[in-house]
């Protein structure tokens, strides 16, 4: 099969997919398969309402528009937001990241805090803007032992240098860390009297980790569709507080106020482009997928496959892995090295002689690897698991980690 994708560029029209049998574990990238609904859903998405929503009074585009309002509040209902949030539409959480920091509108006097555990959606769009306007970035302490936050030491940085904006990820996606984002959200509202901001990174949580808005009512929340909400690429976007407000970073057609020049205000302004229609009734078709299934139950199944592995990886010699000690605090992916072995060669051979997908490499996450010591290694195995994985297919995966190391 891979050397006809190679040799053939059309093989996907011209006969049924022939993909030979897989176990899948890269999960934190893209979640994978999807459920079923997700397929019917853009389907007809494409086959009927693949239009310009909002862009014309007719029938269809009426239609299309009203999907995406569903969608918003299929978002917001997620995270019991419909009080105080509304939803950004985006193409990607790194869009919508790139919205976020450019419409801070921050200035040299600024003070920008960011955990170790940041993806390159936030730690570059930072880097980028900061070279242009010299606001400072720092990172919130970790406790050297358990590598999690260490939340008094935070806080007295904090009293020192009180933070314009703290960027903080929900879950790591290298080592499956669930940070205590309500305890960071309450000690910067504290120390900065409510002016602090602070947005959360949900991409790898959003759905499945509970977040509830009405208790913790973050600046900004950015989702990625393709992800823990089991939908497809190409969409994204933020759950943003109604009192937020941000200046418009990208520009273009909106399909309202066309002779102005200028961006529009509120929302409008933070959409511009057409919306992907069949993405957004995917995106839908998963929302009542989790629903159906459970976001508990997802969000347990997850959590029993990331201790049946850890387990079984921690038996086999040479084999280290890199994990928060309590199990509360993890879910869902796990990092390791193998003594001896480069990770992009293990990775490879689980590939071509295993037939299983994982990733391998510093995985853009370029801060927390000083704290992992993982470069003699070029950084870390990743495993990450969904609800469609089995402990059957963990048992393969740990068998065949074992046999590498054995030779």
């Amino acid at each position: 099969m891979k050397k006809e994708i190679i040799e053939k560029e059309t093989w996907w029209f011209q006969q049924e997919p022939q993909t030979a049998p897989v176990i899948y574990l890269d999960n934190a990238a893209t979640t994978y398969p999807k459920p079923e609904i997700l397929y019917r859903a853009m389907d007809y998405g494409n086959r009927y309402l693949a239009i310009n929503a909002g862009r014309g009074s007719y029938y269809l585009a009426q239609i299309a528009l009203q999907e995406i309002e569903i969608m918003r509040k299929k978002i917001l209902q997620q995270i019991h937001g419909e009080e105080a949030g509304e939803t950004v539409v985006t193409p990607s959480a790194t869009i919508a990241m790139n919205q976020i920091i450019g419409g801070l509108m921050l200035t040299q006097k600024d003070k920008v805090y960011v955990s170790p555990f940041e993806h390159n959606a936030v730690m570059r769009t930072l880097y980028k803007e900061q070279k242009q306007k010299g606001f400072t970035i720092e990172e919130l302490p970790l406790v050297a032992d358990t590598l999690e936050v260490d939340l008094d030491k935070m806080e007295y940085m904090f009293s020192k240098q009180p933070p314009t904006a703290v960027f903080v990820t929900h879950v790591s996606n290298v080592t499956g860390y669930i940070l205590p984002i309500k305890e960071i959200f309450a000690i910067t509202k504290k120390i900065t009297k409510g002016e602090g901001r602070v947005i959360l990174d949900a991409a790898q949580s959003f759905g499945i980790v509970p977040i509830d808005y009405s208790q913790t009512p973050f600046d900004a929340i950015v989702f990625a569709g393709h992800k823990s909400l089991y939908g497809p690429m190409g969409i994204g976007g933020f759950v943003k507080h109604k009192d937020f407000q941000l200046d418009s970073f990208l520009a273009g057609g909106t399909g309202s106020n066309s002779l102005n020049l200028s961006m529009p205000k509120g929302k409008d302004g933070l959409e511009p482009g057409s919306p992907n229609i069949p993405a957004i009734l995917g995106l839908c078709a998963s929302l009542v997928w989790i629903k159906d299934e459970g976001a508990d139950n997802i969000f347990t199944h997850e959590q029993k496959l990331t201790e049946c592995c850890i387990r079984q990886l921690k038996k086999i010699e040479g084999v280290k892995v890199y994990t928060p000690a309590n199990p509360d605090n993890r879910i869902g992916v796990i990092s390791f090295s193998m003594e001896n072995y480069n990770v992009n060669e293990v990775a490879q051979i689980l590939d071509d002689e295993y037939d299983i997908a994982v990733r391998a490499g510093y995985h853009c996450a370029p801060l927390i690897h000083s704290y992992l010591q993982d470069k003699e290694y070029g950084g870390t195995i990743r495993v990450s698991f969904g609800w469609f994985n089995t402990e059957e297919e963990i048992k393969i995966f740990v068998d065949s980690i074992r046999e590498i190391m054995e030779g």
